[in-house]
């Protein structure tokens, strides 16, 4: 029997032959299309290839693509495992010619490949057209197709559009017959939906451009666009009428009834063919990167696994199984597509956790319907408001409540569900509190409900296509923008920043402008992009390419895999009592706070940072994995202090451990982190400490550089030291005891006049409103201060927080007319007010951009210390909401 791999193989080979040049299968996460959520053809990404947008090294391609089709426009989630041909991942074999040849090259091509290469029989076999396609209908008889097996389709069967307008053109098909023992009639009769004659292969004429106004004319390039089942034409080839009697899904199905213990035939059929397509759905997707959450494509995801998980539920597994199918899938498509055998280990753990965690709700969720139907008299559909309980209290989710309804036949009052929903968000919306300087709270929640949150795709790229669904400037959102803009995007690779990490910059370009992003953030989900239109206008509803500043993400993500390395080296030098209290990882410098009570020895920092060296050099690999919080740190994992986590965390490793030693004896480092990282930490380069200092009572503050700029300050350091060497040969033995002695009075002068400093500050000294008053039920103490520097802000602002007992502090020092401002929120506040917030409206006022820090401590500057005043009412408004 030829096996699923031989025909793939086939196929490819019978194109490559024919001129074509064998392309990768693309992402399932489509990069240039923002409108699509999963790639769910072959020709998706040859788009901007047809359109003319992009030109390639060939005009011949041939592809076998991975497809999801799980999630909005194209969803066979509820058939699958029901029919005989449905599935939430398939393969598209496709053949593709971008201004090459045309309709008397396509069509032969795809029956010799059909009736000689595959052998079909040529009698079981029939052809359609568009009704006024007269040249396809001409060449298929060529070929050897009677006329009476060539039928005419007079509808949007056979015309394929991109959309309402763009690139179109007529279809041709190809049925094949499998006999009069099943029901069902040939194409375009009243009987077409049947399963007797199944479509094998579609070939699309991209021939024609369509305008708004309903005209139509001729493309310069006229183009192929095909597709053909892999699964179904496995079927076919293998003497059945059923996919997944297929070679590929019997295994899966064999494994699925070890793992379960249960025969893979007769009345339990449906959950193993279920179990089996969406084990190949949810490992491809993980393996690319797709994680199971609330939103987007990880909704999708997890609305997969857990469906599957609730067919394993129905055989009754008691533990977890699906990770238990994985090899089994590796062996059938690993050689084919070798991203599955390298991320088996983190396919196997994310199923493993999703299922562990799954388990519980599914059991709490299934008891609590039954007591529900059980009010119910028999047959009628379970009330929204119940459906909604059960979604809203116990994590179990619409779909699954009518996956296990529909073997009951029963429904769900889904107009009760969507009004619940809808009062809940009204509710949420009235309490909630939101953040963002530059717009009004409720604007970026008001977007958030109507557009969703956006996709971030920026673990695994720099570059991507996305639609604008929303631009906001002067505090509104509008329809376009020229100068400063907050752009929104439904996708995007740009990083908001978050957990000591500043947000990226880059560019987004669109047909009609380019924005330079200068900050990237994210409120209620929703990443804003701050940006100046520098070309143009930037319009909504526009699709936009998205680019990040690669050298500025490299430089910011090696300094953020140090931070990690640095993490576990301090807990190495200094003992388990080092907790992290913040950082800053930006593109020129690192800082780490931690909890230590006194300042560092020579010897402790010389440790410190040969450790992080040495780690650096192993060039290990840097892993993430994605598990619950509470699994994370039973394995010993760091959290970033100050992070709020949901289900699921993303965990760090990184760097391979002397013998027992590191945080599982075996990795030096292993933390919750929603960041970017290296993927080697050979390529964060170098590591250099250049300050330890303290940060505030308890709490002790490394500032570093790594890469390029540690480089240069080791060459500072050099030169330093040949003009030390120099004096030296002067015949000034002591100069080196006389420059130490310098140095350390300096050293201690600097500290009493900063000492000095934060006692005038603290006694009230010179300032601007030194008086607390209260502002919405928050005390609130601003002060501008001169004498003192950016440095002195924290403490000061630790010991008035510590003084209020309860409230905010605001702090701006004037620098030379430049402004250092600092704010603080006591822990007791912090649920309804962030210290960010409150540093970003003042340094707004001060001429500055951003601003960052923890809820409880922020910090940030600005060019014009002469607006403190605007600055302070601008951080009193954010208090009074």
């Amino acid at each position: 029997m030829v096996s699923l791999n031989d025909i793939r193989s086939t196929f490819l080979s019978y194109f490559e032959r024919q001129g074509h040049t064998v392309v990768d299968s693309s992402p399932l996460v489509p990069r240039n299309d923002p409108t699509l959520m999963f790639t769910n053809s072959g020709m998706v990404q040859f788009k901007n290839c047809f359109t003319g947008l992009e030109k390639r090294d060939y005009t011949r391609a041939t592809t076998a693509q991975k497809c999801v089709r799980a999630g909005g426009k194209h969803n066979d989630l509820d058939n699958v495992g029901y029919t005989a041909r449905h599935h939430t991942f398939f393969e598209m074999l496709g053949n593709f010619s971008f201004g090459d040849y045309f309709k008397s090259e396509a069509i032969p091509f795809a029956w010799e490949l059909i009736t000689k290469d595959f052998g079909v029989d040529k009698s079981r076999l029939m052809t359609t057209v568009y009704h006024t396609d007269d040249e396809a209908f001409e060449i298929w008889k060529k070929v050897g197709v009677p006329e009476d097996r060539i039928i005419r389709i007079p509808t949007s069967d056979n015309f394929w559009q991109m959309g309402p307008t763009g690139p179109c053109g007529p279809c041709t098909e190809i049925f094949y017959d499998h006999g009069d023992h099943i029901w069902g009639g040939p194409p375009g009769s009243p009987e077409e939906d049947g399963d007797r004659f199944i479509e094998i292969w579609n070939v699309v004429f991209m021939q024609n451009e369509q305008f708004e106004d309903g005209s139509m004319r001729a493309l310069d390039m006229q183009s192929i666009d095909t597709g053909m089942g892999l699964e179904r034409i496995a079927a076919l080839l293998q003497g059945t009428h059923d996919n997944y009697e297929t070679d590929l899904f019997k295994a899966l199905i064999e494994a699925s009834a070890q793992a379960t213990g249960v025969d893979p035939y007769g009345d339990q059929n449906v959950h193993h063919r279920v179990i089996a397509d969406h084990l190949r759905s949810t490992s491809f997707l993980i393996a690319e990167g797709v994680l199971p959450s609330n939103e987007g494509r990880g909704y999708v995801l997890r609305r997969i696994m857990r469906r599957a998980m609730r067919h394993a539920h129905l055989l009754g597994a008691k533990d977890p199984v699906m990770h238990r199918m994985v090899p089994a899938l590796v062996q059938q498509m690993g050689q084919a597509y070798p991203e599955l055998g390298q991320g088996q280990k983190m396919i196997e753990e994310t199923l493993l956790a999703e299922e562990t965690r799954f388990k519980a709700t599914l059991d709490r969720g299934l008891k609590l319907l039954d007591e529900e139907l059980d009010r119910l008299p028999e047959g009628a559909a379970l009330p929204g408001e119940s459906a909604f309980k059960l979604y809203d209290t116990y994590g179990f989710p619409l779909d699954l409540t009518q996956d296990a309804l529909r073997e009951r036949d029963r429904i769900v009052d889904t107009a009760g569900f969507d009004a619940a929903m809808a009062e809940q968000k009204a509710k949420a919306r009235a309490a909630w509190a939101g953040s963002g300087e530059a717009a009004d709270a409720s604007v970026w929640y008001d977007i958030a409900e109507a557009k969703g949150t956006t996709e971030f795709l920026g673990y695994d790229t720099e570059s991507a296509e996305g639609q604008i669904v929303a631009l906001v400037a002067e505090g509104g959102q509008v329809e376009a923008a020229t100068g400063t803009v907050q752009i929104v995007v439904n996708q995007t690779p740009f990083y908001a920043e978050a957990g000591g990490q500043v947000g990226d910059t880059g560019t987004i370009t669109t047909d009609t402008g380019r924005a330079r992003v200068t900050d990237t953030r994210k409120v209620a989900g929703v990443f804003i992009h701050f940006a100046d239109v520098e070309e143009g206008k930037i319009e909504r509803g526009q699709g936009a390419k998205l680019v990040v500043d690669h050298d500025r993400r490299s430089t910011i993500r090696a300094n953020h895999s140090a931070t990690h390395l640095l993490n576990e080296a301090l807990r190495e030098a200094l003992g388990d009592h080092v907790a992290q209290r913040g950082s800053l990882n930006a593109p020129d410098r690192l800082r780490f706070d931690f909890t230590h009570q006194k300042a560092l020895t020579r010897e402790e920092l010389a440790k410190v940072e040969n450790d992080v060296n040495a780690f650096i050099r192993q060039n290990s690999p840097v892993e993430t994995r994605i598990m619950t919080p509470d699994d994370a740190r039973a394995m010993g994992a760091q959290a970033l202090f100050g992070e709020k986590y949901g289900d699921e965390v993303r965990v760090v490793s990184m760097g391979r451990a002397p013998t027992g030693k590191g945080v599982d004896k075996n990795t030096w480092s292993i933390e919750l982190c929603g960041g970017t990282h290296v993927a080697r930490t050979g390529d964060i380069g170098a590591f250099v400490l250049t300050a330890e200092s303290a940060s505030s009572a308890g709490v002790r503050r490394i500032e570093a550089l790594t890469g390029a700029e540690a480089m240069r300050e080791l060459r500072r350091r050099d030169v330093l030291m040949s003009e030390v060497e120099g004096l030296l040969k002067t015949g000034e033995q002591d100069v080196l005891a006389r420059l130490q002695a310098i140095l350390d009075e300096r050293k201690a002068l600097s500290s009493e006049v900063a000492t000095l400093r934060r006692e005038l500050a603290m006694s009230g000294g010179p300032s601007a409103s030194a008086e607390a008053r209260e502002v919405n039920g928050v005390t609130f103490l601003a002060q501008v201060l001169s004498g003192v520097s950016g440095r002195d802000l924290p403490p000061l602002i630790d010991e008035h927080k510590a003084r209020l007992g309860s409230g905010a502090v605001l702090l701006i020092a004037d620098v030379e007319g430049k402004a250092a401002v600092a704010a603080g929120v006591t822990g007791d506040l912090t649920e309804r007010l962030s210290a960010v917030d409150l540093v970003r409206a003042a340094v707004g006022k001060l001429g500055g951009k951003g601003g960052g820090g923890r809820p409880d401590m922020a910090q940030g500057g600005g060019s014009d210390a002469s607006a403190a005043e605007d600055a302070i009412k601008a951080a009193e408004a954010v208090i009074g909401g």
